[in-house]
């Protein structure tokens, strides 16, 4: 018996507030025969789990059920809001929540339900659109199994409605309309009224044609994947109302005639529109066995699959606005096969160059040597350093100076700290003089240029540092932490104090949260700015780059295998744009909240003022405390948020204009929690905590130190 099709792909909806729908439940659930499927208590909770967390009143939609009359189930599901946000969780972020929004808007319809049943029920999976419409007249055959995923249940079911039902058990709140008698010249115009997409999928030479030139009538996109090598294409009609149907490759056959043209005569026009001559061997060869061995035109389930997974990319452009033009492509998968090639990371990685130290022979170049072992902002050492018979200079070089470098004063800090290890080794070998800082000296390429001139004073407190300074490291460590006492915060105040700076030690582990949150907001809108990204992923040195011997070497940031592999994703700049664009990327400043949150202490570095010349006061400041905490058994790690040196709006504004208020929020709230005074500035955060002697060590860079000897 032949079996009614009318209505049996349609799930009814019950609301069991509405009395007249509580009734029909009551009823349905009375019934023996009839299977009552209810997970609304699971589907509830996982609701719940969603995260961002959803809102009460999306937890508090009223649930409905689903009558599915042709499989005698009466099922519990959540509201249509509820449903659609748990359904589609998966899809995030390949495709988003506004975005999900526009595509729910598209009414696609898909005329052919063999090859179009894999693609109407991906279409329904992603929920790239918001309405389908689905032409075939003919039914499931056995045959039909190898490609269509149908059941023998569904044998002698139109095929139209075998896939209607399908998506209906997988969504039953999306409206599906079927054309029983699948695509005529009497149904093409009702089938076309209101569709964004036609995805076509017959098998008639003529109805190809026919439904194509009403779809360009009306400006109607139309998409085609055809199971061979996944020949899939594009006609574009809504942006090329012009173009010629089926790309022109019909030629100049008046279409008219299709109709009543035999299946022979058709052959050639089939080839020419399917370039049998860049058809696979298989099919070409299977063609000219059709009616001889063959009874029909093979496909198989994997190309069908294929050709689904292109045309939804392609009602997913379309749909947002997104780059698609009109043309063919083939995704042939055997030939991707073909090329199969060893992934890199399979290949043994390069290992760094063994570092070649500068030699010195003279005292003088011992001081230039101390000068060079200086820390600096990514390591990019901002100096140039000569060392003459009477003195020693420190250039400020601004062609190595970065965007977070406001004004240089960054490198200021850089060559504050050089100054300050000049120092401890001229006072070591009894021949520290005074020191000289000119800020933008007349005719001088350098804003900043420091002179220490040899003399025959000396300074005991510095010159017991002189060992300390030369194995002085950063370590990047998480470490673990262990208290500041009152002897030890005292003595890095001092050192700070002796230096010309101040010292505020941030140790209490409710602001030392509060600060990890602030700093790891900053290193998001680092990774997310695409200029400050460039610069600081250009910093990071890794096996085998050229310059070896400035930057930070990857092994140095304390990152097991694990880690490395994650920074090579951090590293892609597309990836931080996609973020950008979602104005997400929160766990781009986890590794920062998490290493401040486990620290001792943050030990902030100011100095009064606001020159370079007071910024250079600052990094010697910074480098006599972070020395001394070394010497006390402390891993210090300096922290530079993209804010650090700002001084104004316009300051941001040029670091980031995308993010200028959130830093200039950010850098409000830091300077109130470390409790800076209004004519202060923070020349460097320092990360305090304990843990063992890093691996790892920066390099330095022989080629910016001049030695007169």
């Amino acid at each position: 018996m032949q079996p009614s099709d009318a209505d049996e792909y349609r799930p009814q909806l019950l609301d069991p507030t509405n009395a007249a729908d509580a009734a029909t439940l009551g009823r349905l659930r009375s019934d023996p025969y009839i299977q009552v499927l209810d997970h609304h208590g699971t589907e509830l909770e996982n609701l719940r789990r969603l995260r961002p967390s959803p809102a009460a009143a999306l937890l508090d939609e009223p649930g409905r059920w689903a009558w599915y009359p042709w499989r005698r189930s009466l099922v519990s599901i959540l509201g249509p809001v509820g449903f659609k946000a748990l359904r589609l969780d998966r899809n995030r972020n390949t495709i988003t929540v506004e975005e999900q929004t526009r595509l729910a808007e598209l009414t696609v319809g898909v005329a052919g339900l063999s090859v179009g049943h894999v693609i109407a029920h991906t279409l329904a999976a992603q929920g790239l659109c918001g309405r389908l419409r689905l032409a075939d007249f003919d039914r499931i055959e056995l045959s039909n199994l190898n490609r269509i995923p149908a059941t023998v249940f569904d044998i002698g079911l139109n095929k139209a409605v075998a896939a209607a039902r399908r998506i209906s058990e997988l969504d039953p709140y999306l409206p599906v309309e079927v054309f029983l008698g699948g695509l005529t010249t009497d149904t093409v115009d009702d089938f076309l009224d209101g569709l964004n997409v036609l995805v076509e999928e017959c098998d008639s030479l003529d109805i190809k044609a026919i439904v194509r030139v009403a779809a360009k009538h009306r400006r109607i996109p139309v998409l085609m994947a055809t199971s061979d090598r996944g020949i899939v294409d594009v006609e574009r009609f809504d942006d090329e109302p012009n173009r010629p149907i089926l790309h022109g490759l019909l030629g100049p056959l008046d279409i008219g005639l299709l109709p009543g043209m035999s299946s022979k005569d058709k052959i050639p026009h089939i080839l020419r529109h399917l370039e049998a001559e860049k058809l696979s061997p298989r099919t070409a060869a299977s063609l000219i066995e059709l009616e001889r061995t063959l009874a029909t035109w093979p496909q198989v389930a994997s190309e069908v699959i294929i050709g689904a997974s292109a045309v939804s990319e392609a009602v997913r452009r379309i749909g947002l606005g997104e780059e698609l033009r009109s043309g063919r492509c083939r995704i042939d998968i055997g030939s991707c096969l073909d090329q199969l090639t060893e992934p890199a990371m399979a290949a043994p990685r390069p290992v760094s160059p063994t570092e070649q130290p500068l030699v010195a022979s003279s005292v003088t170049g011992l001081v230039a040597v101390a000068a060079m072992r200086a820390p600096s902002g990514g390591n990019v050492q901002p100096w140039l350093i000569e060392a003459g018979e009477d003195e020693i200079a420190i250039c400020l070089a601004p062609q190595y100076s970065p965007t977070i470098d406001v004004g240089f004063r960054g490198s200021a800090v850089a060559v504050g700290a050089a100054v300050f290890n000049a120092r401890v080794a001229a006072a070591h070998h009894g021949i520290l003089g005074p020191v000289t800082v000119d800020e933008h000296p007349s005719g001088s390429w350098s804003p900043l240029h420091a002179t220490l001139w040899y003399g025959a004073g000396g300074s005991q407190d510095l010159a017991d540092l002189y060992g300390a300074v030369l194995v002085r490291e950063t370590n990047r460590d998480k470490g673990i932490p262990t208290p500041i006492t009152d002897d030890l915060a005292g003595a890095l105040t001092a050192a700070a104090d002796r230096e010309g700076g101040h010292l505020r030690l941030i140790t209490d582990s409710a602001d030392l949260a509060s600060a990890a949150e602030i700093l790891g907001a900053s290193d998001r809108i680092r990774f997310l700015t695409p200029h400050l990204h460039q610069e600081m992923i250009a910093e990071l040195r890794w096996p085998g780059d050229p310059d070896p011997d400035a930057g930070i070497d990857v092994h140095s940031l304390g990152f097991d295998d694990g880690g490395l592999v994650m920074l090579e994703l951090l590293r892609r700049p597309e990836v931080m744009a996609q973020l950008a664009d979602w104005n997400a990327g929160d766990a781009l400043g986890d590794e920062m909240r998490s290493r401040v949150t486990g620290s001792s202490a943050l030990a902030v570095v100011t100095v009064t003022g606001g020159s370079l010349r007071d910024y250079a006061v600052g990094g010697s400041a910074a480098e006599s405390v972070w020395v001394h905490a070394q010497q006390r058994g402390l891993a210090v790690q300096p922290i530079s948020p993209v804010w650090l040196f700002a001084h104004d709006p316009a300051d941001l504004e040029k670091l980031s204009g995308r993010f200028a208020d959130e830093l200039g929020r950010l850098q409000r709230e830091f300077i109130d929690l470390a409790g800076i005074c209004a004519d202060e500035r923070i020349a460097l955060i320092l990360r305090l905590s304990t843990a063992p002697p890093p691996a790892v060590t920066s390099r330095r860079s022989v080629t910016r130190v001049r030695l007169s000897e």
